[in-house]
């Protein structure tokens, strides 16, 4: 079965679209107005937050891959810079107030089903707050690097932790 067009009709002008090539790419296009549906990666933000040799985790709480864990961090809201949803999310998720102190890396999500995504990870410190699952977290734990959890919900997540501690 083919896979389906995202949009049939121009949001601009309601043409029926079709799907022509864009620079190599085959693309939803409006042949009348010229739109093209292009569907970009999403940008996401996070933390590494170490202490005494020990990285902050946190269980997810919702699809996808519930009871599975990753680092604190989610995607930006409009208007948002990286910096101030890594900050949020980390709050958000886990309690804790943290100041950045540099960026880590930037990963492709190619493995999360709801979008692929950009994320931007930063390393930080601890400034306040108590540790609490928060939002849309189960638990929130510290692992030290020779108990990191088995079940890690992304890829990205994975190269980031052995990233991180192949350089410290």
């Amino acid at each position: 079965m083919p896979k389906r067009m995202p949009f049939r009709y121009c949001p601009r002008c309601a043409t029926p679209l079709e799907k022509l090539d864009d620079n190599g790419h085959a693309r939803p296009v409006c042949p009348l107005c010229g739109w093209v549906h292009y569907r970009n990666p999403v940008p996401a933000a996070g933390v590494i937050l170490e202490h005494k040799g020990e990285v902050l985790m946190v269980k997810r709480k919702y699809a996808p891959r519930v009871g599975a864990w990753c680092l604190p961090a989610g995607f930006m809201e409009y208007g948002e810079t990286p910096e101030h949803c890594a900050v949020r999310e980390v709050e958000e998720e886990t309690g804790l107030v943290v100041r950045l102190t540099g960026l880590f890396g930037v990963y492709a999500g190619m493995d999360d089903p709801r979008a692929r995504a950009v994320l931007i990870l930063y390393t930080a410190e601890h400034e306040g707050g108590r540790l609490h699952p928060g939002d849309d977290a189960l638990e929130a734990e510290w692992f030290p690097r020779a108990r990191l959890p088995h079940a890690i919900a992304f890829a990205a997540h994975r190269q980031a932790l052995k990233d991180y501690f192949g350089r410290h």
